[in-house]
């Protein structure tokens, strides 16, 4: 199923809204609303629907796979009834999951659009390094028992930045109009026996940082050198490049805007996962 429009100006009686979602995705079939029902977007339009006691439509800044978990997913829809701000984020929670929260609701001029108003997106990916597999934090981050590198990652990760084609990195159900995007930094640091790995770009293929990741891991591990990075990228096929990383430990961390727009980009769990 597509997502619902919410585009064009045209608004009324509540205005357009726009909330802050977190989420832990591994209950989900991804963000967008699939027949079962067994999606993020399904489970808040339903609690959103039951507060405001009629259907409500949502489009998000950017759909994530299945197992993909959110800090600040942010959506915008034009309210069919009137209500304050406040009472958007604890009526919804209430008809919400456990690993489902509105964390902020702002009402936004109605050029506002969740997707095509974002000026650019942030991923991070969470990679736990030991001979053990994760238990207590399983499905909340990724696993390697091999010894990483991270100059060798962070020298192969150099080769990205930049407008590029990223079609080495692409889903074959990609449904992106092209696939040229703006890398505008890649982090990678360790902490501890975790790595964290950055991502903020202008936008994302689908799959394209679970991608980037099984390269940047094959890198680190010794099993390529960092210039065959730039060999991938160059050679715009995905045979050319890595399997796709599991999706644990990867999170959307949030879009950003124009501060015109009074967005937030900041929710309390990104203080949990540092």
């Amino acid at each position: 199923m597509a997502e619902h429009d919410t585009g064009g100006p045209a608004v009324a009686p509540g205005g357009r809204i726009a909330l802050g979602i977190a989420y832990r995705g591994a209950r989900y079939h991804g963000w967008q609303s699939q027949p079962d029902g067994r999606t993020v977007q399904d489970v808040l339009e339903r609690a959103l629907g039951q507060f405001a006691a009629t259907p409500v439509g949502t489009l998000c800044a950017g759909r994530t796979d299945a197992g993909v978990h959110a800090f600040n997913q942010v959506v915008h829809f034009d309210a069919p009834v009137e209500r304050d701000e406040f009472s958007w984020v604890r009526g919804t929670n209430r008809y919400l999951p456990d690993d489902v929260a509105v964390q902020w609701c702002r009402r936004v001029d109605a050029r506002f659009h969740a997707r095509n108003s974002a000026q650019g997106r942030r991923y991070r990916f969470v990679i736990l390094e030991a001979p053990v597999r994760p238990a207590i934090e399983a499905g909340a981050c990724g696993w390697v028992f091999r010894p990483l590198d991270g100059d060798a990652m962070r020298a192969a990760a150099a080769h990205l930045i930049g407008e590029h084609d990223f079609s080495s990195f692409r889903a074959a159900g990609c449904q992106a109009l092209t696939p040229v995007k703006t890398m505008r930094s890649i982090g990678v640091e360790r902490r501890g026996a975790y790595w964290r790995i950055e991502f903020d770009a202008s936008a994302f293929l689908h799959h394209m940082v679970r991608n980037i990741v099984g390269c940047l891991v094959t890198v680190g591990s010794g099993r390529q050198r960092p210039e065959w990075m730039a060999e991938v990228l160059a050679a715009r096929s995905r045979d050319a490049a890595a399997p796709t990383f599991p999706p644990d430990g990867l999170y959307f961390v949030g879009p950003y805007y124009d501060p015109a727009f009074a967005i937030p980009e900041h929710t309390p769990a990104m203080d949990w996962l540092v």
